[in-house]
């Protein structure tokens, strides 16, 4: 099986994300403004919204595009934000959506953030 790592930051124990077989797997992103640094800014739309943008842009990076993603996990800290962050969700696949699963979870790594995405694509 070859591996490669992509957008790996020195010190940190993961990568961004690793081609595999075919196969793109990014790993969890939470809202970080990449122009600013701003951390967990805004409600479940603004911060959906800014994962989402963040995570098109390296799966574009990494030669794939949002018509080939095929899973995606949310992570909500309130799962009564389902329905907001669906909104959001569906503005970046309106059709032929990939497979997804959604899980509340009591916190993420900081308490700014509300919601974390990652996911998979075909490369």
């Amino acid at each position: 099986m070859k591996k490669e790592s992509l957008f790996h930051q020195p010190g940190m124990p993961y990568s961004k994300a690793v081609k595999s077989n075919g196969f793109l797997f990014v790993s969890g992103n939470v809202a970080v403004d990449p122009v600013t640094g701003a951390k967990g800014e805004g409600d479940i739309k603004d911060q959906t919204r800014l994962i989402l943008n963040n995570l098109k842009t390296l799966v574009e990076e990494s030669g794939s595009s949002f018509d080939d993603v095929v899973k995606v996990n949310l992570y909500l800290t309130n799962i009564k934000d389902f329905s907001r962050m669906n909104e959001v969700y569906k503005e970046f696949f309106p059709e032929f959506p990939p497979a997804r699963t959604t899980v509340g979870v009591s916190e993420l790594s900081s308490p700014v953030y509300i919601v974390e995405i990652d996911l998979i694509a075909a490369l």
